[in-house]
């Protein structure tokens, strides 16, 4: 047709632009740049018609283009093969680049035309100023050198005088270095002009802005013939650069000249060792996992020292990638290894022999000849082990057989990784570990045993096969060892707490001949001592007597065993003299013997004596487990006692149980609260009459009066901070409670009413989520006012909110339900009246049920505001956040487009490890640009009580303006709330949020 068209690639990310001249290439090989980075590529079709009129046509695209694609760029040219006339004074164009290429790929060119390109790309070289030409020129250069050797020396003088030593841009220095590098390795006769270059140029460029550059010449340091000096004091330095790609190139060069021998001083080997172990802790992952796979690689080093300290490395390591982890117990490179592309962009050869460094680094190690190796290894697994269920489980197999060691003291640090496992809740037990694991409890090494018994009292066994063995190996360990009588007793009474069910069962089946062994074991024997058969009666009524104590339903005990317990009353308290003494036990002995079950145990505690542990919760003593932590002991009030038993699921929330003294139900406080609490009670009459003036300035002077007070002691806070905010919640429920009444007393519309009740929601959604220690009664006075809203949403709201509201109506009314199953406490007419309701809604469609607003009236008619009575023992979840060193005159610098660290110190108060908390980060107050940062607490030190840490959250979405402000908040999910599915994004919270601090302002500047 007579047109001719051109093809432009430019890419934006790098300044670079190409012209494919048709034929176009048909495939292009996969992108391997910086993994940092992706590339967009912006190509532009000029079509040119006779009359030399132009069209240009523009698109955009991301393609996975790579450095290879330059060899396609010019791979096809329909341009004369000639050299084409040229200006002298002016540098090439890209389309005469493109005819020259032509020439030097052409066979038939002859000797004076290839001087005269030669001539013709250096005058270019010393002209142009145009990154994109040069770098082209760089690469005809480079090839030219490598398709014509013997003029090699003549190129390669040209591009070290005309470009690498006249250029102020530090890419093209770098292209440079690239092609005198290229050019050497193809003539090994011009390596020593590569080593005779300046040192101080390459270190120059290392510390340029260039962010591309920096891990490029980095990584290609050897082939620049870079003292090994001068580069162990780069890597060094820039493995606490703050890019992570760079801090991975910077491990990687330490590595590879430690594999080398460069690094032989001692002090140097130091701060190598030193810094790595900072690197385990690093926030990237790609940082953590080269560090990982530099100390698996050690682990089969030749000297026994170094394979010990490689271990200890591994055992300080906080975070770190599950592939990593399962990769280290395996010796074959598993399959999520090989296909992990995000590992660095690795090609596949890099990915197999990242993953054969990793692979089997801890089977090498429990193998290991010697056995302080071994022991290292089983020491490492202590922390590892508690990061990820999976490789727990999978480690376990490993212990397991380690059990059978020639060595007592790797046996025994196997047995303390295992109790460290049960700690955490992390110790899955099969029927296959069994056996040998209850081997051990008749070994003949005293402290084999005693450890075999401590991870007994934490273990939870799933199966009734299980705990039948366990019973009977504890059994035989009595038979074998009877100086073990007083440890077995104790373990059998924690097992017997944590397993009520599987007790009632044994005790079912032994009951019946009970009376005839006992008293069988009453009578001496020849040699006039009791037979073993009393050791055995003891360690049955000893699982007996524990079982009340499990908290789980329909663990009904015979009342006669605990008479029978009393007659070895004297050696069960000797065994049990770490958690009660003796007189506590005859009391509770006593008590339970004149009941049937359910137990209402009701008995004293001297003061000062021991606790009566919960089985559950170990204690922590200088960071070290060593035992059961005690629960709080039952006070007499009012002429009676009680147990006070808190749900306790972890061992992290055990440090919130350490406080020694208990806040008494009358302190002077809690009374003055509760007495503020009737005057909000008294007013709901005048409610329900319309008087809301009133009641709002009722409500007003109640928390006037709440301001007159202080608290001195962190329970009383607990009780301060509730009541607070309970009057909050009346005076929401007043305003929202006007708009139920007829049309002559409430003014506002429905989104006013839909605005108090979403405040009404988030008010009471934190009263329930932000207080631990809440009571029954207390818990079942929340619920009902949720209901209340639940009702007063579903009178008036639009039925579009419905489905939601009686999802949560039900998951409500389910909890409600469960608090009222024991009868101990009587159910409102309201509670009534909505459960009849909720089975309505469940057997009738939505339509049906949202069109019935005289029934739902009618249930609301039923409510009436009930007096809450505090107890005193609530503790308030909270949290303070402060950034340091920013303010409006005082901003932190970001650059747009890359992430930016927000330093944060935050104090935590009364929030248990389990809790699941998240940094929220908003600009503008756009759902859009909202971030969550997840802040797992097992990574950080202090107690439940109080936990104080530094946290740099990273921000990703840095927009492209000079200043903007984020504000950041601290928030918890409430895992007892229904999912909210709206609300679940891809890494986020999928639950319900309740807030612990308020929102702070950071203020932010790009840099200039």
């Amino acid at each position: 047709m007579g047109y001719q068209y051109t093809l432009r690639a430019f890419s934006t990310l790098r300044g670079e632009e190409a012209i494919v001249l048709p034929p176009l290439p048909s495939s292009l090989p996969p992108f391997t740049s910086s993994p940092i980075f992706r590339d967009k590529w912006e190509f532009m079709i000029c079509v040119q018609d006779r009359s030399r009129r132009c069209t240009t046509v523009t698109l955009l695209a991301e393609p996975s283009f790579t450095s290879a694609m330059e060899d396609h760029v010019f791979l096809t040219c329909d341009h004369p093969l000639n050299l084409p006339t040229l200006s002298t004074n002016e540098p090439l164009s890209l389309e005469a680049l493109a005819s020259l290429r032509s020439l030097i790929i052409n066979p038939s060119t002859t000797a004076p035309t290839i001087s005269s390109v030669i001539e013709t790309l250096t005058r270019s070289l010393q002209l142009s100023r145009d990154p994109l030409a040069i770098h082209h020129t760089l690469k005809l250069l480079t090839d030219m050198a490598l398709r014509l050797p013997h003029l090699s020396g003549v190129v390669f003088d040209s591009v070290c005088s005309h470009s690498l030593l006249s250029t102020d841009s530090t890419r093209v220095a770098a292209e440079s270095l690239d092609a005198l590098a290229s050019i050497a390795e193809g003539n090994r006769v011009l390596a020593p002009g590569i080593e005779e270059l300046d040192d101080r140029l390459f270190a120059s460029l290392c510390f340029s802005p260039s962010l591309s550059v920096r891990p490029w010449l980095l990584r290609n340091a050897d082939r620049f013939g870079v003292q090994p000096h001068l580069l162990f004091t780069l890597f060094l330095g820039f493995t606490k650069d703050p890019y992570p790609y760079v801090r991975k190139v910077a491990l990687d060069g330490l590595v590879d000249l430690s594999k080398n021998g460069v690094i032989e001083d001692p002090d140097m080997i130091e701060g190598c060792y030193f810094r790595a172990v900072e690197l385990l802790n690093d926030m990237e992952d790609c940082v953590r996992s080269a560090a990982v796979r530099t100390l698996c690689s050690t682990v089969r080093d030749m000297s026994m020292e170094v394979r010990v300290e490689a271990f200890c490395a591994l055992g300080k390591i906080e975070m770190v990638s599950e592939e990593i982890l399962l990769q280290t117990l395996s010796k074959k490179v598993l399959v999520t290894m090989k296909g992990k592309k995000s590992l660095a962009q690795c090609s596949d050869e890099q990915l197999e022999t990242s993953g054969s460094s990793v692979a089997g680094a801890f089977m090498h190690g429990l193998e290991d000849e010697f056995h302080e190796v071994r022991k290292a290894a089983c020491h490492s697994l202590r922390t590892l082990t508690i990061l990820c269920a999976k490789f727990a489980g999978e480690a376990l197999n490993l212990l397991i057989d380690v059990l059978n060691d020639d060595s007592i003291l790797v046996r025994l640090q196997a047995f303390e990784t295992m109790h460290r496992m049960a700690s955490f809740d992390c110790l899955t037990v099969q029927e296959t570990h069994m056996h040998m694991f209850l081997g051990t409890l008749v070994d003949n090494d005293t402290l084999i045993r005693s450890s075999a018994r401590k991870i007994l009292k934490l273990a939870k066994l799933q199966k009734l096969k299980l705990f039948r063995l366990t019973i009977d190996a504890l059994l035989e360990n009595l038979e074998r060892h009877p100086q073990d009588e007083a440890d077995v007793l104790s373990v059998l009474f924690h097992i017997g707490r944590n397993h009520g069910k599987f007790v009632v069962r044994i005790i079912e089946e032994v009951f019946p001949q009970l009376p005839f062994v006992l008293f069988a074991t009453m009578e001496p024997m020849s040699n006039g001592k009791l037979g073993f058969d009393s050791v055995r009666v003891a360690a049955l009524l000893v699982l007996a007597i524990s079982a009340p104590l499990s908290h789980e339903r329909d663990c009904n005990i015979p009342p006669t065993i605990f008479s029978y317990a009393v007659t070895y009353l004297g050696r069960i308290s000797q065994a049990l003299s770490d958690l009660m003494n003796q007189n506590s036990l005859l009391d509770y002995l006593s008590q339970c013997s004149r009941s049937s079950g359910p137990y209402a145990i009701e008995f004293n505690f001297k003061v000062g004596e021991p606790c009566l542990p919960n089985a559950n919760v170990p204690t922590y003593t200088s960071n070290e487990i060593i035992g059961s932590i005690a629960m709080p002991l039952p006070q007499k009030t009012g002429g009676t006692s009680e147990i006070l038993s808190p749900t306790i699921k972890k061992p992290r929330e055990a440090g919130t149980l350490l406080v020694e003294y208990q806040l008494d139900v009358h302190d002077e406080v809690t009374k003055s609260m509760n007495v503020i609490l009737a005057k909000v009670k008294d007013i709901w009459p005048f409610v329900l009459s319309g008087f809301t003036n009133e009641v709002l300035r009722t409500l007003r002077s109640c928390r006037e009066e709440l301001a007159t007070f202080t608290s001195d002691s962190h329970a009383s806070a607990g009780v301060f901070s509730f009541t607070k905010q309970y009057i909050q919640i009346v005076k929401l429920l007043t305003k929202a409670w006007v708009n139920f009444l007829s049309s002559t007393h409430f003014p506002c519309g429905m989104g006013e009413l839909d605005l108090v009740l979403g405040k009404l929601d988030r008010r009471l959604r934190d009263l329930k989520s932000a207080f631990i220690r809440l009571s029954e009664e207390e818990e079942l006075h929340i619920l009902e006012l949720i209901l209340v809203t639940c009702m007063l949403r579903l009178s008036k709201v639009e039925i579009c909110c419905h489905l939601g509201t009686l999802t949560k109506l039900s998951s409500m009314m389910s909890r409600v339900e469960y608090l009222l199953r024991d009868g101990s406490v009587e159910p409102s007419r309201f509670i009534i009246e909505v459960g009849k309701l909720s089975s309505e809604f469940g057997s009738s469609s939505l339509n049906e049920a949202s069109f019935n607003p005289l029934l739902i009236r009618r249930v609301l008619e039923s409510f009436s505001l009930k007096q809450l009575v505090l107890c005193g023992r609530l503790k308030h979840m909270k949290a303070e956040l402060d950034i340091p060193d920013n303010e409006y005159e005082n901003p932190l610098r970001f650059v747009a487009g890359l992430p930016v660290g927000i330093p944060c110190r935050i104090t935590l108060h009364n929030i248990s490890a389990e809790s699941r908390l998240w940094l929220k980060m908003t600009v503008n107050k756009d759902n859009e640009s909202t971030q969550f940062v997840f802040l797992d607490l097992n990574h950080f030190g202090g107690c439940d009580d109080v936990r104080v840490f530094m946290f740099t959250a990273p921000f990703y979405k840095t927009p492209k303006a000079f200043s903007f402000t984020i504000r950041v908040c601290i928030c918890m999910e409430c895992l007892s709330e229904v999912e909210d599915v709206s609300s679940v994004k891809r890494w986020g919270p999928r639950h319900e949020l309740t807030y612990l601090c308020r929102e702070k302002d950071v203020y932010l500047s790009m840099v200039k």
